[in-house]
Protein backbone atom coordinates (compact mmCIF):
# COMPACT_ATOMS: atom_id res chain seq x y z
CA UNK A 1 0.00 0.00 0.00
CA UNK A 2 0.90 3.93 0.71
CA UNK A 3 4.42 4.23 1.02
CA UNK A 4 5.92 5.68 4.61
CA UNK A 5 7.39 9.32 4.56
CA UNK A 6 9.56 9.46 7.36
CA UNK A 7 10.41 12.66 8.71
CA UNK A 8 14.86 12.91 9.45
CA UNK A 9 16.09 15.03 11.96
CA UNK A 10 17.45 17.96 9.47
CA UNK A 11 16.39 18.30 5.78
CA UNK A 12 18.25 16.67 2.88
CA UNK A 13 19.69 18.41 -0.31
CA UNK A 14 19.21 17.69 -3.46
CA UNK A 15 22.11 16.57 -5.98
CA UNK A 16 21.84 20.20 -7.35
CA UNK A 17 22.43 21.61 -3.64
CA UNK A 18 18.30 22.72 -3.62
CA UNK A 19 17.30 22.55 -0.18
CA UNK A 20 14.08 20.00 -0.24
CA UNK A 21 11.17 20.47 2.44
CA UNK A 22 12.03 17.88 5.75
CA UNK A 23 11.03 14.71 4.82
CA UNK A 24 11.10 14.19 1.47
CA UNK A 25 14.07 13.21 -0.84
CA UNK A 26 13.88 13.88 -4.26
CA UNK A 27 12.35 10.76 -5.11
CA UNK A 28 9.00 12.23 -3.61
CA UNK A 29 9.24 15.19 -5.69
CA UNK A 30 9.04 13.19 -8.75
CA UNK A 31 6.35 10.96 -6.99
CA UNK A 32 4.25 13.44 -6.39
CA UNK A 33 4.44 14.83 -9.73
CA UNK A 34 3.78 10.88 -11.28
CA UNK A 35 0.36 10.98 -9.11
CA UNK A 36 -0.92 14.10 -9.71
CA UNK A 37 -0.26 13.53 -13.98
CA UNK A 38 -1.42 9.84 -13.67
CA UNK A 39 -4.83 10.96 -11.75
CA UNK A 40 -5.71 13.96 -14.59
CA UNK A 41 -4.94 11.35 -17.50
CA UNK A 42 -6.66 8.83 -15.52
CA UNK A 43 -9.67 10.75 -14.99
CA UNK A 44 -9.62 12.08 -18.73
CA UNK A 45 -9.92 8.72 -20.23
CA UNK A 46 -12.88 7.96 -17.63
CA UNK A 47 -14.33 11.22 -19.43
CA UNK A 48 -13.42 9.98 -22.73
CA UNK A 49 -15.36 6.75 -22.47
CA UNK A 50 -17.91 7.86 -20.90
CA UNK A 51 -18.81 10.30 -23.52
CA UNK A 52 -18.08 7.23 -25.92
CA UNK A 53 -21.10 5.30 -24.28
CA UNK A 54 -18.76 2.70 -22.19
CA UNK A 55 -19.79 4.11 -18.58
CA UNK A 56 -22.70 4.99 -17.40
CA UNK A 57 -23.97 7.14 -15.07
CA UNK A 58 -22.37 10.07 -13.80
CA UNK A 59 -18.36 10.75 -14.31
CA UNK A 60 -16.82 13.19 -11.89
CA UNK A 61 -12.92 13.99 -11.82
CA UNK A 62 -11.14 16.24 -9.55
CA UNK A 63 -9.39 18.52 -12.65
CA UNK A 64 -7.59 21.06 -11.05
CA UNK A 65 -7.59 20.09 -7.65
CA UNK A 66 -5.22 16.88 -8.07
CA UNK A 67 -2.66 18.48 -5.41
CA UNK A 68 -5.27 18.20 -2.95
CA UNK A 69 -5.63 14.05 -3.15
CA UNK A 70 -2.23 13.66 -3.88
CA UNK A 71 -0.56 15.95 -1.09
CA UNK A 72 -2.50 14.90 1.76
CA UNK A 73 -2.84 11.13 0.74
CA UNK A 74 1.01 11.41 0.63
CA UNK A 75 1.06 12.50 4.28
CA UNK A 76 -0.30 9.22 5.05
CA UNK A 77 1.52 5.95 6.88
CA UNK A 78 1.10 2.36 6.06
CA UNK A 79 -1.88 1.29 8.50
CA UNK A 80 -3.49 4.82 8.00
CA UNK A 81 -7.50 5.10 7.04
CA UNK A 82 -8.29 7.08 3.80
CA UNK A 83 -11.82 8.20 3.63
CA UNK A 84 -11.98 9.65 -0.05
CA UNK A 85 -14.73 11.63 -2.22
CA UNK A 86 -15.83 11.98 -5.61
CA UNK A 87 -12.44 14.29 -6.63
CA UNK A 88 -10.62 12.46 -5.11
CA UNK A 89 -8.56 9.70 -7.53
CA UNK A 90 -5.70 10.62 -6.13
CA UNK A 91 -5.80 10.03 -2.57
CA UNK A 92 -6.90 6.11 -4.23
CA UNK A 93 -3.22 5.93 -6.42
CA UNK A 94 -1.25 7.35 -3.92
CA UNK A 95 -2.41 4.63 -1.39
CA UNK A 96 -1.84 1.50 -4.04
CA UNK A 97 -5.08 0.80 -5.51
CA UNK A 98 -4.20 -0.07 -8.88
CA UNK A 99 -5.25 1.84 -12.16
CA UNK A 100 -6.84 -1.72 -13.40
CA UNK A 101 -8.98 -2.31 -10.32
CA UNK A 102 -10.08 1.68 -10.65
CA UNK A 103 -10.93 1.28 -14.39
CA UNK A 104 -12.61 -2.01 -13.83
CA UNK A 105 -15.10 -0.43 -11.48
CA UNK A 106 -16.23 2.57 -13.96
CA UNK A 107 -16.42 -0.15 -16.44
CA UNK A 108 -18.55 -1.81 -14.36
CA UNK A 109 -16.39 -5.02 -14.50
CA UNK A 110 -16.70 -8.38 -12.50
CA UNK A 111 -13.54 -7.98 -10.95
CA UNK A 112 -13.65 -4.62 -9.42
CA UNK A 113 -14.06 -3.37 -6.50
CA UNK A 114 -17.66 -3.52 -6.31
CA UNK A 115 -17.84 -7.11 -7.96
CA UNK A 116 -19.40 -4.91 -11.46
CA UNK A 117 -22.28 -3.25 -9.09
CA UNK A 118 -21.89 0.05 -9.16
CA UNK A 119 -19.70 1.43 -12.47
CA UNK A 120 -18.62 5.03 -10.41
CA UNK A 121 -16.56 6.29 -7.31
CA UNK A 122 -18.05 3.84 -4.23
CA UNK A 123 -15.04 1.84 -3.86
CA UNK A 124 -12.42 1.27 -2.00
CA UNK A 125 -10.46 -1.60 -0.41
CA UNK A 126 -10.29 -2.83 2.79
CA UNK A 127 -6.99 -4.61 2.50
CA UNK A 128 -5.21 -1.15 1.68
CA UNK A 129 -7.70 0.72 4.67
CA UNK A 130 -9.59 2.55 1.61
CA UNK A 131 -13.15 3.47 2.85
CA UNK A 132 -15.99 3.14 -0.01
CA UNK A 133 -17.56 6.82 -0.81
CA UNK A 134 -20.53 7.49 1.44
CA UNK A 135 -22.73 9.88 -1.73
CA UNK A 136 -24.56 11.98 0.85
CA UNK A 137 -21.95 14.58 1.13
CA UNK A 138 -20.55 14.25 4.85
CA UNK A 139 -21.26 11.05 5.94
CA UNK A 140 -17.62 10.09 5.72
CA UNK A 141 -16.66 11.75 8.61
CA UNK A 142 -18.65 9.90 11.37
CA UNK A 143 -17.19 6.75 9.28
CA UNK A 144 -13.83 7.85 10.16
CA UNK A 145 -13.65 9.06 13.06
CA UNK A 146 -15.38 6.09 14.29
CA UNK A 147 -12.38 4.68 12.42
CA UNK A 148 -10.01 6.50 14.45
CA UNK A 149 -12.02 5.68 17.86
CA UNK A 150 -11.32 2.04 16.74
CA UNK A 151 -7.98 2.54 16.51
CA UNK A 152 -7.23 4.16 19.86
CA UNK A 153 -9.44 1.36 21.73
CA UNK A 154 -7.33 -1.40 19.29
CA UNK A 155 -4.09 0.48 20.37
CA UNK A 156 -3.08 0.91 16.39
CA UNK A 157 -1.74 4.33 16.73
CA UNK A 158 -3.78 5.08 13.34
CA UNK A 159 -4.29 8.35 11.76
CA UNK A 160 -7.70 8.73 10.06
CA UNK A 161 -8.06 10.98 6.89
CA UNK A 162 -11.22 12.18 4.85
CA UNK A 163 -12.78 14.77 2.89
CA UNK A 164 -15.55 17.10 1.99
CA UNK A 165 -16.50 19.75 -0.23
CA UNK A 166 -17.23 23.63 0.85
CA UNK A 167 -21.09 22.38 0.47
CA UNK A 168 -20.81 19.50 2.64
CA UNK A 169 -19.80 21.68 5.17
CA UNK A 170 -23.48 22.88 6.07
CA UNK A 171 -24.25 19.50 6.79
CA UNK A 172 -25.16 18.19 9.93
CA UNK A 173 -22.74 14.82 9.51
CA UNK A 174 -20.07 17.50 9.07
CA UNK A 175 -20.99 19.02 12.60
CA UNK A 176 -21.88 15.67 14.05
CA UNK A 177 -18.64 13.70 13.46
CA UNK A 178 -16.09 16.75 13.70
CA UNK A 179 -17.90 17.81 17.12
CA UNK A 180 -17.56 14.09 18.32
CA UNK A 181 -13.83 13.56 16.90
CA UNK A 182 -12.71 17.01 18.69
CA UNK A 183 -14.42 16.09 21.91
CA UNK A 184 -12.61 12.91 22.37
CA UNK A 185 -9.19 13.95 20.59
CA UNK A 186 -9.54 11.55 17.70
CA UNK A 187 -6.81 11.60 15.17
CA UNK A 188 -8.81 12.80 12.83
CA UNK A 189 -7.81 14.84 9.53
CA UNK A 190 -10.82 16.24 7.88
CA UNK A 191 -10.14 17.94 4.75
CA UNK A 192 -12.17 20.76 2.98
CA UNK A 193 -11.82 20.78 -0.73
CA UNK A 194 -12.90 24.25 -1.12
CA UNK A 195 -13.60 24.08 -4.71
CA UNK A 196 -16.14 27.56 -4.55
CA UNK A 197 -19.27 26.24 -6.08
CA UNK A 198 -21.32 22.95 -4.40
CA UNK A 199 -23.00 22.16 -7.72
CA UNK A 200 -24.19 25.46 -8.90
CA UNK A 201 -24.02 27.32 -5.85
CA UNK A 202 -21.05 29.93 -4.82
CA UNK A 203 -19.89 30.17 -1.66
CA UNK A 204 -21.07 33.38 -1.55
CA UNK A 205 -24.54 31.83 -0.61
CA UNK A 206 -23.08 28.66 1.01
CA UNK A 207 -21.54 31.11 4.10
CA UNK A 208 -21.05 34.18 5.62
CA UNK A 209 -17.81 33.46 7.47
CA UNK A 210 -14.49 34.60 5.43
CA UNK A 211 -12.99 30.79 5.32
CA UNK A 212 -15.02 27.92 6.90
CA UNK A 213 -11.84 26.80 8.64
CA UNK A 214 -12.60 29.66 10.99
CA UNK A 215 -15.24 27.10 12.15
CA UNK A 216 -11.85 25.06 13.99
CA UNK A 217 -11.82 26.92 17.18
CA UNK A 218 -15.56 26.69 17.66
CA UNK A 219 -14.88 22.80 18.10
CA UNK A 220 -11.69 23.39 19.81
CA UNK A 221 -9.22 22.12 17.57
CA UNK A 222 -6.64 23.35 15.22
CA UNK A 223 -7.64 25.10 11.62
CA UNK A 224 -5.22 25.26 8.69
CA UNK A 225 -5.84 27.16 5.76
CA UNK A 226 -3.55 26.02 2.42
CA UNK A 227 -3.41 27.04 -0.98
CA UNK A 228 -5.52 23.55 -2.62
CA UNK A 229 -3.30 24.10 -5.82
CA UNK A 230 0.17 23.67 -4.02
CA UNK A 231 1.15 20.23 -3.50
CA UNK A 232 3.95 20.97 -1.65
CA UNK A 233 1.90 23.26 1.01
CA UNK A 234 -0.58 20.78 0.61
CA UNK A 235 1.79 18.12 1.88
CA UNK A 236 3.16 20.10 4.65
CA UNK A 237 -0.28 20.86 6.41
CA UNK A 238 -1.56 17.39 5.84
CA UNK A 239 1.99 16.07 7.37
CA UNK A 240 1.77 18.34 10.11
CA UNK A 241 -1.98 17.13 11.16
CA UNK A 242 -0.58 13.96 10.67
CA UNK A 243 1.79 14.13 13.41
CA UNK A 244 -0.63 15.84 15.90
CA UNK A 245 -2.84 13.63 15.46
CA UNK A 246 -0.50 10.71 15.71
CA UNK A 247 0.94 11.97 19.04
CA UNK A 248 -2.27 12.53 20.66
CA UNK A 249 -3.09 16.28 20.15
CA UNK A 250 -6.73 15.80 18.37
CA UNK A 251 -7.99 16.45 14.94
CA UNK A 252 -7.23 19.15 12.03
CA UNK A 253 -9.61 20.88 10.25
CA UNK A 254 -7.54 21.96 6.78
CA UNK A 255 -9.21 24.07 3.87
CA UNK A 256 -7.75 23.27 0.66
CA UNK A 257 -8.56 26.79 -1.70
CA UNK A 258 -8.96 25.79 -5.36
CA UNK A 259 -11.53 26.09 -8.10
CA UNK A 260 -13.89 23.22 -9.74
CA UNK A 261 -12.19 23.70 -12.98
CA UNK A 262 -14.71 21.25 -14.99
CA UNK A 263 -18.63 20.89 -14.26
CA UNK A 264 -19.70 18.94 -11.19
CA UNK A 265 -19.88 16.34 -13.42
CA UNK A 266 -19.26 15.65 -16.89
CA UNK A 267 -23.40 16.31 -17.82
CA UNK A 268 -22.62 19.92 -16.44
CA UNK A 269 -21.07 22.66 -18.96
CA UNK A 270 -20.77 24.78 -15.54
CA UNK A 271 -21.50 27.71 -17.47
CA UNK A 272 -22.63 29.50 -14.14
CA UNK A 273 -19.33 29.84 -13.47
CA UNK A 274 -17.86 33.09 -14.65
CA UNK A 275 -15.59 32.71 -17.66
CA UNK A 276 -12.83 35.04 -15.73
CA UNK A 277 -12.95 33.36 -12.92
CA UNK A 278 -12.12 29.86 -14.82
CA UNK A 279 -9.21 31.49 -16.56
CA UNK A 280 -7.71 32.57 -13.49
CA UNK A 281 -6.97 29.53 -11.99
CA UNK A 282 -6.67 27.72 -14.93
CA UNK A 283 -3.08 30.06 -15.12
CA UNK A 284 -2.98 28.19 -11.40
CA UNK A 285 -3.31 25.06 -12.48
CA UNK A 286 -1.06 22.45 -9.87
CA UNK A 287 0.39 20.19 -11.93
CA UNK A 288 2.26 23.15 -14.59
CA UNK A 289 2.54 24.95 -11.57
CA UNK A 290 4.88 22.07 -9.98
CA UNK A 291 6.49 21.10 -13.13
CA UNK A 292 7.39 24.69 -12.88
CA UNK A 293 8.85 24.31 -9.62
CA UNK A 294 10.82 20.84 -10.14
CA UNK A 295 12.39 22.33 -13.26
CA UNK A 296 13.24 25.76 -11.73
CA UNK A 297 15.61 23.23 -9.13
CA UNK A 298 16.80 20.90 -11.53
CA UNK A 299 14.67 18.18 -10.36
CA UNK A 300 12.76 17.27 -13.33
CA UNK A 301 14.61 17.10 -16.56
CA UNK A 302 12.93 16.90 -19.96
CA UNK A 303 13.85 12.69 -19.89
CA UNK A 304 12.39 12.29 -17.03
CA UNK A 305 9.22 14.02 -17.69
CA UNK A 306 9.18 11.87 -21.46
CA UNK A 307 9.60 8.61 -18.88
CA UNK A 308 6.65 9.92 -16.59
CA UNK A 309 4.24 10.03 -19.34
CA UNK A 310 5.11 7.01 -21.01
CA UNK A 311 4.61 4.78 -18.06
CA UNK A 312 1.61 6.70 -17.40
CA UNK A 313 0.22 6.20 -20.84
CA UNK A 314 1.63 2.78 -20.95
CA UNK A 315 -0.49 2.28 -17.63
CA UNK A 316 -3.57 3.67 -18.82
CA UNK A 317 -3.77 2.08 -21.88
CA UNK A 318 -2.84 -1.77 -20.34
CA UNK A 319 -5.62 -0.90 -17.70
CA UNK A 320 -8.30 0.13 -20.21
CA UNK A 321 -7.42 -3.37 -22.07
CA UNK A 322 -7.58 -4.96 -19.41
CA UNK A 323 -10.88 -3.96 -18.02
CA UNK A 324 -12.61 -4.17 -21.76
CA UNK A 325 -11.70 -7.83 -21.75
CA UNK A 326 -12.76 -8.53 -18.57
CA UNK A 327 -16.60 -10.24 -17.69
CA UNK A 328 -19.08 -8.38 -16.86
CA UNK A 329 -20.97 -9.80 -13.69
CA UNK A 330 -23.75 -12.44 -14.56
CA UNK A 331 -26.05 -11.61 -11.72
CA UNK A 332 -25.72 -14.51 -9.65
CA UNK A 333 -24.00 -12.81 -6.88
CA UNK A 334 -26.14 -10.09 -6.50
CA UNK A 335 -27.61 -10.71 -3.70
CA UNK A 336 -24.41 -11.77 -1.58
CA UNK A 337 -23.20 -8.79 0.78
CA UNK A 338 -26.54 -7.00 0.46
CA UNK A 339 -27.92 -6.51 3.74
CA UNK A 340 -31.62 -5.55 5.28
CA UNK A 341 -33.23 -4.34 8.50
Amino acid sequence: MGKKVKIPGQKPRAQNGTRLLEGLEEKDYLNLYYYMRLTREFEMRVVKLYRQGKIVGGAYTGYGQEAISVGSAYALEDGDVLAPLHRDAGAHLVRGQSVRNMMCQYLGRRNGPTRGRDGNIHHGSLPLRIFAMISHLGAMIPVAAGAALAGLMTGQNLVAMTYIGDGGTSTGDFHEGLNFASVHKLPLIVIIENNQYAYSTPTCLQYACEDLVDRAPGYGIRGVKVDGNDVLEVYQASKEAVNRARSGKGPTLIEAKTLRIRGHSEHDDASYVPGELLELWKQRDPIDRFEKYLRRHRILTDQLKSEVEERILAEIEDAVEYAEKSPFPDGTEVLEGVYAG
